[in-house]
């Protein structure tokens, strides 16, 4: 199998670890750092959305977690944690999830700096701001935490009854379309593959439909509510040292969506790569490794007087 071949391992040569939430699911993460560090350091918290999983960060965790305990969950569906078939898929679920991952294999007390990308951007900004004492530094990497009526036409589609199920998890054509349409730069086989690997079937494709099938866009919708008292509360963020790293070739988290949270965030740092698509991360790793390095301060030789807030 692929997860346990040398050459995905070498991608991803992270230990597995598993938290038993209370509806029995068990939620897959990486924890690294060493034990003795652990409550000593600053949290690194990335969070991932639809189709990716924690393979999304591999190239940042190793950067990092010299400097902070860097803790990647897959959400309930996603990468290695559990696809139950019959699960409440919704963003509500998902935010209490993290929370009791976080209350589980944490003390309560460190800070947590967080990256969220696509659904990691709801699901992590419901977490902060039922914990806004422990957040620390926050990194946007095209993602939406607020309503919007906009969704692409080849995600809509998905959305339909019965073709839906037939197009993300018979064709995997949701994951799949993911690797080549959510990037700029031709994505190596291996690394599709990667990303490919947790839904290679359709009984683990349930949790790439059901995200699509979440998005909020009438009121009538499960986590319309939520998402909509999250948006109404994004101020109180505000405060905190924000950074919008943001791929100008997105077609699904557009510019209206860094527009959006420009407005919402206007003290907020930002980097707009307009030749950066969706996984922008694949696109742009090198220089968004350097520049988040530049916002927490690791690099003690960069002159930074010259960096600006945008470019």
């Amino acid at each position: 199998m692929l997860k346990d071949s040398a050459e995905f391992k070498e991608l991803y040569p992270f230990e597995s670890h598993y938290c038993r939430l209370k509806t029995g699911e068990q939620m897959h993460y990486l924890d690294e750092c060493s034990a003795a560090d652990r409550g000593k350091k600053e949290i690194l918290l990335m969070l991932h959305g639809n189709p990716s999983w924690s393979f999304y960060y591999r190239k940042l965790i190793p950067e990092f977690q010299s400097n902070f305990r860097v803790i990647v969950p897959d959400h309930i569906g996603m990468g290695f944690s559990d696809k139950p078939q019959h699960y409440q898929y919704t963003l509500h679920r998902h935010i209490d999830n993290l929370q009791e991952l976080l209350t589980e294999i944490t003390d309560g007390t460190e800070t947590v700096n967080l990256i969220v990308h696509d659904w990691g951007g709801a699901i992590g900004s419901g977490w902060a701001l039922k914990n806004l004492q422990r957040v620390g530094k926050l990194i946007i990497l095209n993602t939406g935490a607020f309503l919007s009526t906009e969704i692409p036409f080849r995600i809509n589609i998905c959305r339909i009854p019965g073709f839906g199920a037939l197009a993300i998890r018979g064709l995997n054509a949701f994951a799949a379309g993911a690797t080549v349409m959510a990037v700029e730069k031709k994505m190596p086989q291996n690394v599709k593959e990667g990303y490919l690997l947790p839904y290679n079937n359709w009984h683990n494709r349930i949790g790439t439909l059901r995200f699509v099938q979440d998005i909020p866009l009438k009121a009538e919708a499960e986590s319309y509510k939520h998402l909509k008292m999250i948006e109404r509360n994004l101020p109180r963020l505000q405060d905190k040292d924000i950074l919008i790293l943001w791929g100008g070739r997105d077609w699904c988290f557009n510019d209206s969506f860094f527009n959006g949270w420009r407005q919402r965030f206007p003290k907020a740092e930002y980097e707009y790569y307009s030749d950066g698509g969706h996984y922008i991360l694949e696109d742009k790793g090198a220089e968004i490794i350097s520049r988040l390095k530049i916002f927490f301060n690791l690099n003690n030789n960069v002159e930074t007087e010259d960096i600006t807030k945008g470019n």
